[in-house]
């Protein structure tokens, strides 16, 4: 093969040079010049588009070359293949599409591979498929697969970093697979670049050869990214805009649930989740995901708050717990796990405010049981509670649930789907709830559980304190 034509160019202001230098000489960052292909451009005749085409107007007469009119596009609905686990179709939307490509990220031994190694040798029944290594040997692979007690017959494997053998194999395999899982992109190098494997030439230029194949034949493509020590995808941020598809395996290093969430789907929803079970035969559907964030305590204890956040389109019931306790420093910490940091230092003003109850000279520990991130307003009002609950040392009524967004100015404020939260804390037996008034139900739409509706914080106050 030719090798074709490349240029350095400075990831931070975009200068090119021929060469490659330490030090870019036109921003002068240090150790940002990366390796690119310059693809050639082809010669455009006669100044682009047909004097016909030129001749068109937007109105009724022909359209110019290649513009269309949007509502004359034809909306063929995308053809969606179930990936067999439940949780997995759920974050993807609804299954995956043909010819899409996902990438999946995570912390090391998350189980990336493990859960795409599952659901590829359940669709194998179905479709070809093909799983290619660039980290582990095919008796690594095949090793794994067994401890799982997964099905081998239908299930190819390539171990192979160069991204153009790859795409070779698979054009020549009969038949060619309709689902390739390439682990990780990060491994993978092409023969037209001289760069080392990982770095953001080779991570982007493979990549892009890989989205392109999977345009043109219609294969479904599964991409493993590495996570930096800050959590981000590592490479170039390009990465993430040229998949259809983003998904993040989360958990706790101790716990043996993980969380799958999509951060960019083309196809679906965004912020959905998936919840698995760790085992020992690799990763378990957990389709409650709320029994498990709950305390299997039988009594109520001191600072512990249970709320309804909402994920996607499944509602989940999460214990939030507190901890308050007096502090020899100057300055008392507030630390979050699960929740915003900054958030719940307002939190706490708007509590000395328009509660009357202080907790200056008080260290404030606040944490989501069971490693869930809460990223929305409706877990304010639970985290005041608990917090008030720990500095009381006095536990909230037993099967009392809330939710509710705390405003500056203390008042409670409504927040979305309300009464689907209010369903989901029925279904698992609390007969208590504390829910901002414009959230609350017609009369009788809950006959088992008593709804209380505040619109001020020291209602809600009030309310906790009398269960």
């Amino acid at each position: 093969m030719a090798k074709a034509k490349t240029a350095y160019v400075c990831t931070e202001c975009g200068d090119s040079s021929s060469k490659w230098q330490g030090q870019c000489g036109e921003c002068g960052a240090w150790n940002t010049m990366s390796e690119f292909v310059i693809e050639p451009a082809s010669a455009a005749k006669g100044g682009g588009a047909s004097p016909a085409a030129r001749q068109g107007t937007w109105a009724g007469r022909p359209e110019a070359a290649g513009v269309v009119a949007l509502k004359n596009v034809s909306q063929d609905a995308e053809v969606r293949v179930s990936t067999t686990i439940g949780e997995l179709d759920r974050v993807l939307g609804g299954g995956l599409v043909e010819g899409s490509v996902v990438l999946v990220g995570g912390d090391p031994g998350i189980g990336k591979s493990t859960l795409l190694l599952q659901a590829l040798a359940l669709m194998s029944a179905r479709m070809p498929a093909l799983y290619v290594t660039g980290e582990e040997s095919l008796a690594q692979v095949a090793g794994r697969a067994q401890r799982l007690g997964l099905p081998l017959d239908n299930l190819h494997a390539l171990a192979e970093t160069c991204v153009e053998k790859i795409l070779g194999q698979a054009a020549s395999a009969k038949p060619s697979p309709k689902l390739l899982v390439a682990d990780s992109i990060q491994t993978l190098w092409s023969e037209l670049l001289t760069a080392a494997p990982g770095s953001v030439s080779q991570v982007r230029e493979s990549a892009a050869r890989l989205v392109r194949f999977a345009k043109e034949t219609g294969t479904s493509v599964f991409l493993v990214g590495h996570v930096t020590k800050e959590g981000g995808i590592a490479g170039p941020r390009v990465l993430e805009h040229m998949v259809d598809a983003v998904l993040y395996f989360e958990g706790e290093s101790g716990s043996r649930f993980r969380v799958l969430r999509a951060f960019k789907n083309r196809f679906g929803a965004v912020n959905e989740l998936g919840v698995f079970a760790m085992g020992d035969k690799g990763l378990r559907e957990v389709p409650n995901p709320s029994a498990i964030f709950l305390s299997g305590s039988s009594t109520p204890q001191p600072g512990s708050a249970v709320m309804v956040t909402r994920e996607g389109t499944r509602p989940l019931m999460v214990e939030v717990q507190a901890l308050v306790d007096k502090s020899p420093l100057a300055n008392p910490r507030r630390v979050a796990l699960g929740l915003e940091q900054n958030r719940l230092a307002m939190l706490l003003a708007v509590l000395h405010r328009h509660g009357g109850v202080g907790v200056y000279d008080q260290d404030v520990f606040v944490n989501v049981v069971g490693g869930i991130r809460v990223q929305e307003t409706a877990a304010d009002l639970p985290v005041l509670l608990a917090v008030l609950s720990s500095l009381r040392d006095k536990p909230l009524a037993e099967k009392t649930v809330a939710f509710g967004e705390v405003g500056l100015s203390g008042e409670i404020r409504p927040v979305p789907n309300g009464e689907e939260r209010l369903k989901e804390a029925a279904t698992h037996g609390f007969k208590r709830a504390i829910v901002p008034k414009a959230n609350a139900p017609k009369k009788g739409a809950f006959k088992d559980m008593e709804v209380i509706a505040v619109e001020r914080l020291s209602e809600a106050l009030a309310a906790a304190a009398e269960g």
